[in-house]
Parts: structure tokens; sequence; C-alpha cells
């Protein structure tokens, strides 16, 4: 199988196929109308997320339309020839506004607002939805650990676990959220990412002893060396032949780089190597630790069991986003024509905002994220007075006077993208500004404070008009 990577257009859920004939039939291709992007919970219970996926999505929108190829395929699938000759030619050509891409937000809060004719905005739910979901699930996972792993770097190492060629965006993801590099060559490459690996233990089984498995490596990769040291015995065998080759490295002029840890009490093995290199005065050699790590391990490694750990390989919990399978984000229609939509549910939780809105983040006296509101497109942050808790309005917030940053910006005119090119550590450095303005408590990982998001006053009246109607 291969896959065709300049059009696009089949990578879509069947129904949103069938609703765009209907559309088309019923004569409301050129109905203009307004999607909201949002999510409803933040993953891992946190108190956060990080919004990832936006670049890859734009570049991707770019190619989403229908080879011949395509046409010949739905053709056998039940469209009209009307509708597959509109396809022949589709392109997007609406607009869409975001919040930046790194950006800190929150949940049941508009992220991305997509304009255009009703065919060419049902069209793209799909990828939209499968990018950013996605990749923000990834790129919070992996700041959840940079919160705990701190100065101390960590390194994608989950291709071989990751879901398919979903480990594309999960390395991308993996370092918008604050790891320093990969293993993924592919990735490197295609987001000019840092590559990063050392050897595996078929290396060190290949040769007859453990020292010249490491000497090997050593001659062949002088500037780079990181010796894997459980193969066999870590402490009776690993560290000590690492730091035999170490000393012969630096009777060269060279230098061992580290040692890594793959397996058993990471916490005592990397106390007991780190005493037995600095014995050797090898003071500088580093220790990374790899084998199922998450953050919650890290932060016990770290903070309770004082591990003498430089940096991190991590692996199947971060590019599979576990424990979360999916981030629940969703795509709603809010506006048609002008003419302010909602969906009702008998679950309040479920029932979506009315019209074409705008986020705004009110910033309190020190410059702190204190709450963000949502407006209608055409309100003015500066007029609005106090925001609504959007389920029990008797809570509410007065805003007015404080200094408030509006979060959209329009990244995609007329089918014509104007988002700047920005690498995954550039971004990442755009959620490290933003993450030391969001307070400490939303950053815990058990019972996170909830952060606050409320609606204006003419939201809400829109809201209820259409409820009572």
């Amino acid at each position: 199988m291969s896959i065709n990577n300049n059009q696009l257009g089949l990578y879509t859920d069947f129904y949103e196929l069938t609703m765009a004939q209907g559309y088309f039939d019923g004569g409301k291709k050129n109905q203009q109308v307004t999607f909201d992007y949002f999510f409803r919970d933040n993953p891992y219970k946190g108190g956060f997320t990080v919004f990832a996926g936006l670049q890859d999505f734009v570049d991707l929108l770019a190619d989403f339309s229908f080879s011949q190829s395509d046409i010949d395929y739905l053709s056998t699938q039940g469209f009209s020839s009307e509708f597959l000759k509109y396809l022949k030619s589709f392109q997007f050509k609406g607009s869409i506004l975001s919040v930046k891409e790194g950006e800190i937000v929150f949940p049941n809060e508009p992220l991305m607002s997509i304009k255009g004719n009703i065919i060419e905005c049902q069209l793209i739910e799909s990828l939209l939805l499968n990018i950013i979901n996605f990749e923000s699930l990834i790129a919070t996972k992996a700041y959840r650990i940079k919160l705990v792993a701190g100065e101390k770097s960590f390194a994608d190492f989950g291709l071989r676990r990751a879901h398919g060629f979903g480990a594309i965006h999960a390395s991308r993801a993996a370092i918008i959220g604050g790891a320093s590099s990969t293993s993924n060559a592919l990735a490197g490459k295609l987001f000019n990412i840092p590559l990063s690996g050392t050897m595996a233990h078929s290396w060190v089984q290949s040769f007859n002893t453990e020292m010249d498995a490491f000497r090997a490596f050593a001659k062949t990769h002088p500037n780079n060396t990181t010796l894997l040291v459980d193969t066999y015995d870590t402490l009776k065998s690993g560290v000590p032949n690492a730091i035999l080759v170490a000393k012969e490295m630096l009777a060269k002029g060279q230098k061992l780089n580290a040692i890594r840890l793959d397996s058993g009490d990471l916490a005592y093995l990397s106390k007991k190597a780190k005493k037995m290199l600095n014995e050797a005065g090898l003071h500088d050699v580093k220790i990374i630790a790899s084998n199922q790590l998450n953050e919650f391990v890290i932060k016990t490694l770290l903070r309770d069991q004082n591990a003498a750990i430089d940096g991190f390989g991590i692996g199947t919990e971060m590019v599979t986003g576990k424990a979360d399978a999916a981030l629940g984000g969703v795509y709603k229609l809010s506006e048609i024509d002008g003419e302010p939509k909602m969906k009702f549910s008998e679950n309040i939780e479920k029932v979506t905002l009315p019209g074409a809105k705008q986020l705004v983040r009110y910033l309190d006296e020190e410059g702190v994220f204190f709450r963000d509101g949502i407006l209608l497109e055409n309100e003015n942050p500066e007029e609005v007075d106090t925001i609504y808790h959007r389920i029990y309005p008797v809570k509410n917030t007065k805003v007015s006077g404080l200094k408030c940053e509006c979060l959209f910006e329009e990244i995609v005119t007329h089918g014509v993208s104007k988002l700047k090119k920005q690498t995954p550590l550039e971004i990442h450095q755009y959620l490290e500004e933003r993450a030391k303005k969001l307070p400490e408590e939303h950053k815990r990982f058990i019972s996170p404070h909830i952060y606050k998001v409320g609606l204006s006053n003419k939201l809400m009246e829109t809201r209820n008009a259409l409820t009572n109607s």
C-alpha cells in the first residue's frame, strides 16, 4: 500500500462526504458557516492542556483535494456525477482563526474558529480533529514530564511503540511539550528536531564480550559515546567495563558521555553507579535512564528517592499518551449565514455555545493568568464588565479594568496560510513563556485547581434566547 501525500481528500470520515453531497443537492453549498473546535476535559485529570498540531494541520489542509483516482473510487460508493465534479476542483477557500500553537488552554473554550461554505468546513472536520486532538494529547503528556524533570533532559524514544505513522506527529508534539531530542530519524529530518540514540542490547550481545562491544562502539562514535550497561549485570559488569573504556578514551583525549540504565531499580542502580563513577574520577559522566517511564515515576525517582539520574529516554507512555487514549476534542457548528446556532442536549454539559466567538485571557495585577472569557466575535473585550459560569451564572467574576489578551489570530485567509512556520523547539519556548504565567495550583497532578472560563453577558443572552425560542 502506498499513500499519495499530495492529495488528502479521502482523509476524512465517510459521513462527511455523505453530508457534503446532501448540502450540495439541497442547494446549501453557498451557505456561510462557522464551526468551533474545543474539548470538554483536560487529559490525565490535569489542570491544563497544551494546544499542538496547528502547523501540521495547516500544511495538510493545503493538500486536502481529490485526485482522479479518488473520484473514481467515490463513484463506486454511490455519489452523484455532479457532486464528484464539484469535488474534482475542491480546495479549502475558507478562513481559520486559532490560538497559537503551544498555548496553555482549558476545557470548553473555543480554540479554533473555522469559517467558509458549509461543504468545505464539513469536509475538513476529521482531518482537523485527527491532528489537533492527537498532538495536543502528546504535547500535554510531554510537558507534564517536563514539569517534574525540570532542568534534566529527556528524549523521545517511542517510535517502535507508537501507533503506526502517528509516530511522526507524536515525536513533533513531544518536542513541543519539552523533549530535547528524538530517536525518530524521519521526524528529525521533517521537523528539524535534534536526534539522539545510543545502542541496543543486541549490539552488546553481538560481541564475544561486553568489553569488546563497548570498545567498538567508542571507536565508532568517539564524540558521542553512551554505553548501555545492563545487558548482563549492571554493577558487576556493565558499569566497571564502562569505567575502563572511559579511562581508555581519556588517554586518547576523548570522553565518555554517559551510561544508560534500562532495567532494574533505577534509583538504587543510579546511586550505586554514580558512586562508582565518582570513585573512578569520572564525575562528568552522565547517567541516563529508560524503561517504561512516565511523569509519576520520574517524580518519585527525583524527588522522593534522590536518584542520581541526569536524563531520561521516554518511550511508550509519552508517544501513546498513556493513560488517556485520546483527547476528546469536538467540532461544532455555531453559525449559519450570520445566524447563531447551538446544539441542545439533555446533558447540560454538552449544550454548545452559539455564534461566532472570540477567546480572551484576563491577567491579574502581576500578569498571571486569571480567567478566560468567551465573547461574541463583535464584542470589545475592554467593554466587558463581568464573565459568567456557563452553567451556573450566579458564579461570576468582575473583569473590568483587568489587562486582557485576545488569543485568536487569523492563520488562514481565503484558503491561504498566514501562519509563520516555527520549529517544534521554538514552539516549546513559547509554551515555557506562557506556562510561567500559569499559577502553580493548576500544574499539580493530584486534584489540580480548576481554571475558570466564563461567558460574556451578550453571549449568555444569545444562548438563553435560543434556548427559550
